[in-house]
């Protein structure tokens, strides 16, 4: 059962702790009941209205992106009437996902294709749609996924605005257009993996694409290498801050050799009707240009992650 606090603007209810006084006087008065609230205080609650109890526990990874995610939840919740507790920072999936499958997390901001692999090694899931359907069956008992968000923060094929322009570039298949040597920069097991080399001469047909090893994680001396042009092509995830303070341009990987990965937020069966359609909403509105710049808010100004996600609900008219 999951507690939310009465908004200062609901009026017309009979607070909790007159209940117990006020049950006998309802019970005698069938007119006075219809008059006051038409309805039967002994039949089963709305489902979308939860009872007293505990509070929405929210989780987030230790990873900043993740922890404003997990505070836009929680605020939104909190503008809604409902009580919350915040468990932010908690680490890996090994970690976190026993203790949502164990009820002790309630909410979590997880990432569609990153979790179905977590789930399910071999599927064979790539575009966003499948992904969140092969999601949505992989999920144990207990658990749900919600809606997802359209903003992905995901492994992406980067090149500079310069260098998409001077193409035409706009999806990966593009590249088989440029008519100059490519090199791809990457952390060194990269050049092994389907999105490596082989996958971008097998899926796309571009051949003959050199792999440079940078084992900064699609960090500044990836950055760098992309910009001074010592290679041409990076992987990069689309959330970083780095693409837009650099103008990086992310191509379109239509045929899915990364794994499609959209924010999605991973629910617990305490989880009522009301805190999924206030989460929903605010997945809706969750673009890839706005964690972009939540991300940017966060590493280059400093600010706290619930300064960010206040602005952002703000922004967005959600509280």
């Amino acid at each position: 059962m999951i507690h939310r606090l009465q908004p200062s603007r609901t009026i017309g209810r009979t607070p909790w702790r007159r209940a117990a006084l006020a049950a006998g006087a309802l019970v005698l008065s069938a007119g006075l009941l219809t008059a006051c609230g038409g309805g039967d205080p002994l039949a089963d609650p709305d489902p979308a209205t939860p009872a007293e109890g505990d509070t929405i526990v929210i989780g987030s990874q230790d990873y900043y992106s993740n922890e404003i995610i997990a505070e836009v939840y929680a605020q939104a919740l909190e503008a809604g009437g409902y009580e919350v507790d915040r468990q932010f920072r908690i680490g890996q999936r090994e970690v976190y996902l026993p203790e949502l499958e164990a009820g002790s997390i309630d909410l979590f901001p997880e990432y569609s294709g990153n979790l179905l692999q977590y789930w399910e090694p071999d599927t064979e899931a790539r575009l966003s749609d499948d992904v969140y359907s092969a999601l949505e069956q992989a999920a144990p008992d207990g658990l749900r996924v919600l809606e997802q968000a359209p903003a992905t923060d995901q492994d992406s094929y980067m090149v500079t605005r310069e260098f998409a322009e001077q193409w035409d570039l706009e999806q990966v298949e593009d590249l088989a257009e440029v008519d100059e040597p490519l090199t791809l920069g990457a952390n060194s097991e990269a050049e092994s993996r389907p999105y490596g080399p082989k996958g971008l001469a097998d899926v796309y047909g571009v051949e003959d694409v050199a792999f440079t090893p940078i084992e900064d994680g699609g960090g500044p001396l990836t950055v760098k290498a992309l910009r001074d042009g010592s290679i041409q092509l990076a992987i990069i995830y689309t959330a970083d801050p780095s693409v837009a303070e650099n103008d990086l341009v992310a191509l379109e990987d239509t045929k899915g050799l990364f794994l499609a990965s959209h924010v999605v937020p991973l629910a617990s069966d305490r989880v009522d009707e009301g805190a999924e359609q206030i989460i929903d909403e605010v997945s809706a509105a969750l673009t890839s240009e706005d964690l972009l710049t939540m991300n940017g808010r966060s590493v280059n100004d400093e600010l706290s992650p619930d300064r960010i996600a206040g602005d952002w609900l703000a922004e967005k008219k959600l509280v």
